[in-house]
This record gives structure tokens, C-alpha cells and sequence, in this order.
């Protein structure tokens, strides 16, 4: 396994992070190192802190930040935590560079932080004290949330990127965060599961701009979602994204309720043999309006049947990979209103 992950070197190995330096002389080292080549620019829009307790994490996601640095100028600040381990604190610097019109060199400060033993307060101080202040800090916590993310490190981060998908406790996971974020109210949370539907969300709305489509609103009378096993989040957020646009309540966890009264019968399947998400279909009598995408295909399969009416079309597939969606999400930004909107509904459906 160590091997699939680290290719022919072993875990204890961190070159590929570059330098190793002594904490207390980051600043120096980084100076020199932009003083060796005068023809490099040193680039950055952010902070981007992406924080790890797998083991092996910093060097794949010191791999990940250098594909992401083709697109996204910043100050990287990779943390791996071990805590069942001796205290200590190690540290590397590198450049992340890329050709700018094939000629002047572009680069991203890396700075890599590797963390044994009792951390809290040393990871803070050591992230804290090596921001560019005058950038936002962009904080990509993988994994589960652990006793390390607190209020205190909240309250200056500006987005926190995570991916529930994972979680064992997603209820948990949500309330620490919001509990965390009381003292930072511009805190805006971006949770992967929720990107990786993107285009599905873009693919439904734009197949009611039909009018056969929409006559149908109003009078959906079963959904039908299918899902891949690790992709059970993803599934509950559209859902509940259906249910708070057109304003239904939830009245049970196979049906929603409309303001009439009317019954909307909902099918959550799971299939290993599913794309992330596979099939998201809205139905009234002969009519359906449905999204699908085969396992391992990049498109979406939009159509619309009503008899002999029949509308499809392809567009593209959201990305898998967390990398990917993050690179979207950089891209993208936003204050994420829709996602906290129907977050409560979501929590309930789980």
C-alpha cells in the first residue's frame, strides 16, 4: 500500500517536499530561495492551507498543490498531524513553478509542516505565523474534523472546504463547524459532496426551461435518485435542494409533502455499478424530466420524455477527484448562500 501511494520511495522520505528547514528560519529560506533565480515571479492571490492526519498525506497533497498552482497563484501551506507519535516539528520549503506564455516562470511558495505529538497549540501558531497577511486564507480540511479544528482557528479562516462524504458523523461534523464559526460570521463552508452535483443541479433546472417540462411543475408526483455507495451525501443534497426550491416539507423519508397537500413519492437507490450520482429523475404520470451518466463516462444525459415528445442533450460531468473540486471551486468562489439554505433540510434527511 505504501508503495501505491509514495511510488518507489518510502514514507519516511519527504525530498519531494524540497528544502528542509528550521522553523524559525522559513522567512530567511524563502527569501533566498526567490534571490537564486531573479528571472521567477513569485505569485499569490491566497493562502491555501490544506490540512491532513493520513498518513503520506503532505506529499500527495504536495503533488495536488502543484497541478492546482497551474491555475490558482498562492502561498501553500501544507499540514500532515500525527499525534500518536513523539512530539516534533518538521518543515520544508519549496516553489511550485509553471511557463507563463512559454517564457517567464510563474511560481507558488510552498511551505510543508509535519506535526507529531500534541499539536493544538503549536499547530496554530505555526500556521498563523506563516500567512501573507494581507491575502484570505482558503483552509481545505480533509478527512474527518478532529479536536484540532476549533473556534479560535475558525475565526480566521475565510473558506473552510471539507467533504462530508467521508464522515462518519455528518450531524456532528456540521455542528462543530457551526459551532466553531459562531465568532466568525463570513466564514463561508464549502462541502465537496454538494460540488459534486453542480452539474446535475445546472441540468435540471435548465431542462424546465422546456414548456413541456414545465407543465408538469407543480404536479411532480415521484423522484427517483440513484447513487454510488460513497456518494450517499451528494444524493441527500439534491434532494433536499428539490425539496427547498419548490418548497416542499419533508413528510417521511420516502415522500415529500407540496403546500397542497399533494404526496411526491421519493426513491433513493444505491448501486455499486452507479456513477457518483447516476440517474436523478422527476416524474408526473407519462412525463419525466431526467438527468442520468453512465459509470466512468465525463457527460450528463438530459431528457425530457411525454409521449412521442422526446428533448435530450450532453453536457459535461461534474469532476471526482477532491483535487478537482477544489480546483472549481478556487475557480468559482461565491459566498455558498444555496448550500447553507439547504443544509438544515439535508441534516434532516439523513
Amino acid at each position: 500500500m505504501a508503495q501505491t501511494l509514495m511510488g518507489s520511495k518510502g514514507m519516511d522520505d519527504y525530498s519531494e517536499l524540497g528544502k528542509e528547514v528550521k522553523v524559525s528560519e522559513i522567512d530567511l529560506e524563502l527569501r533566498k530561495l526567490w534571490e537564486q533565480d531573479e528571472a521567477r515571479t513569485n505569485a499569490s492571490l491566497m493562502n491555501l492551507v490544506v490540512y491532513t492526519e493520513k498518513p503520506g498525506g503532505l506529499l500527495e497533497n504536495s503533488r495536488i498543490i502543484s497541478d492546482l498552482t497551474r491555475d490558482n497563484a498562492c502561498r501553500a501551506i501544507l499540514v500532515e498531524i500525527n499525534r500518536n507519535e513523539e512530539a516534533s516539528l518538521r518543515a520544508w520549503i519549496t516553489a511550485h513553478c509553471h511557463l507563463s506564455h512559454g517564457q517567464k516562470s510563474v511560481c507558488c511558495e510552498q511551505i510543508a509542516f509535519r506535526l507529531t505529538g500534541r499539536v493544538t497549540g503549536r499547530f496554530r501558531n505555526t500556521v498563523f505565523s506563516h500567512l501573507n497577511s494581507d491575502l484570505p486564507l482558503i483552509f481545505w480540511w480533509q478527512g474527518e474534523l478532529s479536536e484540532v479544528f476549533t473556534e479560535r482557528l475558525a475565526s480566521v479562516i475565510d473558506r473552510l472546504i471539507v467533504d462530508s462524504s467521508g464522515w462518519g458523523d455528518v450531524k456532528g461534523g456540521f455542528a462543530k463547524i457551526s459551532e466553531a464559526a459562531q465568532s466568525n460570521a463570513a466564514l463561508v463552508v464549502q462541502d465537496l459532496a454538494w460540488t459534486r452535483c453542480w452539474q446535475y443541479r445546472v441540468g435540471i433546472a435548465g431542462l424546465f426551461d422546456d414548456s413541456v417540462a414545465q407543465t408538469i411543475l407543480g404536479d411532480i408526483g415521484k423522484i427517483r435518485i440513484l447513487h454510488n455507495p460513497s456518494d450517499r451525501n451528494t444524493a441527500l443534497q439534491i434532494l433536499a435542494w428539490l425539496a427547498v426550491q419548490a418548497g416542499w416539507r419533508i413528510s417521511g423519508k420516502t415522500h415529500f409533502e407540496t403546500k397542497n397537500g399533494q404526496r411526491i413519492a421519493v426513491e433513493v437507490e444505491c448501486s455499486g455499478n452507479s456513477a457518483p450520482i447516476g440517474l436523478v429523475e422527476l416524474s408526473s404520470g407519462a412525463t419525466t424530466v431526467r438527468v442520468s451518466r453512465e459509470k466512468g463516462s465525463t457527460h450528463l444525459l438530459r431528457e425530457i420524455n411525454c409521449g412521442d415528445y422526446h428533448v435530450s442533450s450532453l453536457s459535461p460531468a461534474d469532476p471526482e477527484a477532491p483535487a478537482d473540486l477544489v480546483a472549481q471551486q478556487l475557480a468559482r468562489g461565491g459566498k455558498n448562500s444555496l448550500f447553507l439554505k439547504i443544509l438544515p433540510v439535508f441534516l434532516e434527511l439523513l
